[in-house]
């Protein structure tokens, strides 16, 4: 059976029906230069081990860079960081420079004191579906700051 490579007409209008949070995907290059993209498609896999999956454009610096680095940070955005999730998808040069931010303790990039909650995670495992690269992360370090999410 041949998989259809176009989109269900509705499909995007059905899925925009469903609330969910905004995260920016965040990782860094040997050199230590941060990428980073907004990521409304992440998902909890499991609780043990502390799992979730993040879907990425596949063609994307950010998915390349994490691929790479076999890590990355979620920071989740808060109701008032509409701003921060508009600056990720766009081609605005150094978008680093626009937004707080600081290195983890592992070498990824959070958007701190903007983020409610980050953490970062390496790849366990991954898989390409359409367009995208879908990433397995296993939880390393988490902080979390009691605020109310951004949603789309």
């Amino acid at each position: 059976m041949a998989v259809e490579a176009t989109a269900r007409p509705g499909f995007r209008d059905f899925m925009g029906l469903f609330p969910t949070g905004v995260a920016v995907v965040t990782t860094a290059d040997g050199a230590a230069r941060p990428y980073g993209m907004t990521c409304a498609a992440l998902a909890s896999v499991c609780l043990y081990p502390p799992t979730l999956l993040i879907c990425l454009q596949t063609t994307s610096a950010t998915c390349r860079a994490v691929e790479q680095r076999e890590a990355f940070a979620v920071n989740l955005l808060p109701a008032d960081g509409r701003h921060l999730a508009e600056l990720f998808p766009s081609a605005t040069p150094d978008r680093f420079g626009r937004a707080p931010w600081r290195l983890s303790t592992r070498g990824l990039p959070w958007l701190v004191p903007d983020a409610i909650a980050v953490a970062d995670y390496d790849v366990v495992r991954t898989e390409s579906v359409g367009e995208h690269t879908v990433l397995f992360g296993e939880a390393r370090a988490i902080e979390v700051r009691e605020r109310p999410p951004l949603l789309y």
